[in-house]
């Protein structure tokens, strides 16, 4: 796949092309999904699933395991895993251009890999620093380049959808982590910036922020001895929120329900005061 959008031809952006769709649904669409072989990654490819969409592809590092094969079964013929790495261009091109090459398409991606890793500031290495902005900003900005170029190319009016965190607004004062934070906040407004840039092509650009989820990464989270107690100071529904429960914001902003939805970031926090 050429890296240039010029050999796209010119962008059509006359409102006679709109095509409305009332109803919340992903039917006929081919989405991938970075860092899906678990956790809310997996989550919002299900979801996706359950919506209609004809396939599902996660584009992960790591080898598929016993969630993912138990997801495949649920969705057969409709569940895919590829292999790349985020943080490098060619790796997550090159399967971009896989799922067009399989699929014949591609309609919407969603730039879900990320890592955490809360400590204090002062004690960061460069190397722990440097990971979590390689793979959380770096290789979501990567991930989204491929994205439209595969989008320009096709002449199909895409949406990529990044997962951001409500820590990009706020800090946690129990478990904090700059580091992720700023790199969290980078992907937020580098959305806006993409959703500015690429709006002339139809390709539509936004984010979810995420509060605390059950995941892997979580575990630790009710298991603090005044977690109960921290749930009553800071109110709101007291429990994490299931990766199920995000799905339906990634949903809407995939779907062409939200072809007039772009630059905007959807916060999925039921827990007030606390990311």
């Amino acid at each position: 796949m050429s890296p240039s959008a010029a050999d796209a031809g010119p962008a059509i952006t006359t409102s006679s092309t709109v095509n409305v769709q009332p109803l919340l649904t992903l039917s006929g669409k081919i989405i991938a999904v970075t860092g899906a072989n678990r956790g809310i990654g997996l989550g919002v490819a299900e979801c996706c699933l359950l919506n209609d969409a004809a396939k599902v592809y996660s584009i992960d590092l790591a080898e598929p395991g016993e969630e993912f094969a138990t997801a495949s079964k649920q969705f057969p013929g409709r569940l895919f895993a590829v292999t790349a790495d985020v943080t490098d261009e060619a790796s997550i091109t090159a399967a971009i251009d896989k799922i067009v090459e399989e699929s014949g398409a591609i309609h919407g991606v969603v730039c879900n890999a990320g890592r955490t890793n809360h400590k204090a500031a002062l004690d960061f290495s460069k190397e722990e620093i440097e990971t979590l902005f390689g793979v959380n900003l770096f290789g979501a900005f990567y991930t989204a380049r491929a994205a439209a170029r595969a989008f320009i190319k096709l002449k199909v009016k895409g949406s990529v959808v990044f997962t951001a965190s409500m820590a990009s607004y706020r800090p946690n004062k129990r478990v904090p982590s700059a580091p992720y934070g700023a790199s969290k906040a980078g992907v937020r407004n580098m959305a806006h910036t993409l959703a500015m840039e690429w709006a002339k092509y139809g390709i539509r650009v936004n984010s979810v922020s995420p509060g605390l989820v059950r995941t892997a990464m979580t575990y630790w989270v009710p298991q603090q001895p005044d977690w109960e107690q921290q749930l009553k100071y800071y109110g709101g529904m007291p429990r994490l929120a299931e990766v199920q429960e995000l799905g339906g914001a990634y949903v809407y902003l995939l779907s062409d329900a939200a072809s007039y939805t772009t630059s905007i970031d959807i916060p999925v926090n039921g827990v007030i005061g606390i990311c």
